[in-house]
């Protein structure tokens, strides 16, 4: 079976939807075409002329990078920068070049998840979750149809809130409707007024998940003209949304945890004075997370980590907990080996492989 790149972007935007990342990312397919045949998928941190030449060098017909490369706007191609020189020669190669940037990092199962295990520490649950994610889908429903109907939408894919699954609601009522002259009834006569036992059922569904999920219950449903209704909910996604925060099972002295975060992410770890001698709570975010400090400040956490963050921004701990920067490449770096095991774990008929090239561009004495 021949793999395609739309393949592989179909099963990565499952895990991760594109419409999960921030408005001013462009994660998605950045170069080549959705029916580009691929046996290797080369995977990165970066997508560079490095790395195109290693793609090519591989013989890798895609890479998958955590950053787009393409991230502004684009206007020209005449090489005078190192996106235009890496785009070009991206085409020049028949490579296609995807991204998956903050739409992982906003999953539960995604970059922060990674790093927290790199750190050893206990599954944690999302420090800022996002709003205006989720919907909830009424259908009114014949009472002999509402386990065909409830059947297809959890199919779909829809019902679960947190660790539960095919969660729904049922009230039942009474429907009326007059069928026109043209109508082709499943229940009542043309001209007349009929009235029909049903069931109001309600589902809670995530943004992506809309359009296939009115289709499925469209097609489960015996009505000619089904009546539904969809509302917009303000209500917070738990498991998707920025960095992560976790209960420590046993506290951990302040200097032995950065040290730990020392060792196993490597760079510098620039802090804030320890505030306590051991931590409970620590909170985390992948990338440039300093404008979560609010959030884990109010969340009780002892340490917050994260990279990128600004001189001034230490100021803003306020000896509320301790704040530790890392190296932003040294924050991410894990990412490629969740891809690796996203990508192994789906298919195996084509190469996942590794990228030997640092895409970090600065340098330790």
């Amino acid at each position: 079976m021949c793999m395609r790149v739309k393949d592989i972007t179909q099963y990565l935007e499952q895990i991760a939807p594109l419409n999960y990342q921030e408005s001013y990312d462009n994660a998605g397919l950045l170069t080549g075409t959705p029916d580009q045949e691929v046996d290797k998928v080369l995977l990165c941190l970066y997508a560079t002329e490095k790395i195109v030449a290693e793609a090519q060098q591989k013989g890798a017909q895609m890479i998958i990078a955590h950053h787009p490369i393409i991230f502004g706007s684009l206007k020209k191609l005449t090489g005078s920068n190192y996106v235009e020189r890496t785009v070009i020669a991206a085409i020049r190669a028949g490579i296609a070049i995807y991204a998956i940037h903050t739409n992982l990092d906003n999953m539960q199962q995604g970059v922060n998840q990674r790093i927290g295990a790199a750190l050893g520490l206990p599954r944690g649950r999302i420090l800022a979750p996002k709003k205006n994610l989720l919907y909830k889908l009424v259908v009114f429903v014949p009472h002999e149809a509402v386990e065909p109907v409830r059947a297809a939408v959890f199919k779909a894919g829809v019902g679960a809130i947190g660790d539960y699954s095919e969660c729904s609601y049922a009230l039942e009522g009474t429907g009326s409707f007059k069928p026109g002259s043209s109508a082709q009834p499943a229940v009542g006569q043309r001209g007349t007024r009929h009235y029909e036992p049903e069931s109001r059922l309600e589902f809670l569904v995530e943004k992506p998940q809309l359009g296939g999920v009115l289709s499925a219950m469209v097609a489960a449903h015996p009505y000619e003209e089904v009546a539904h209704d969809v509302f917009p909910l303000d209500n917070a996604h738990a498991t998707v949304g920025s960095g992560m925060i976790t209960e420590l099972e046993e506290p951990l002295e302040t200097e032995v945890f950065l040290h730990r975060i020392k060792e196993r992410m490597g760079g510098v770890v620039r802090h804030t004075a320890p505030v306590k001698e051991k931590l409970h709570r620590i909170a985390w975010c992948g990338g440039s997370g300093s404008f979560l400090l609010p959030q884990a400040i109010a969340a009780g956490a002892d340490l917050f980590l994260t990279s990128d963050v600004k001189y001034h921004q230490f100021f803003d701990a306020e000896n509320h907990l301790v704040l530790a920067d890392i190296g932003h490449y040294e924050n991410e770096q894990y990412t490629k080996e969740l891809l690796a095991d996203l990508l192994s774990e789906k298919f195996n008929n084509f190469a996942v492989l590794l990228s030997e090239n640092s895409t970090n561009p600065i340098n330790y004495l």
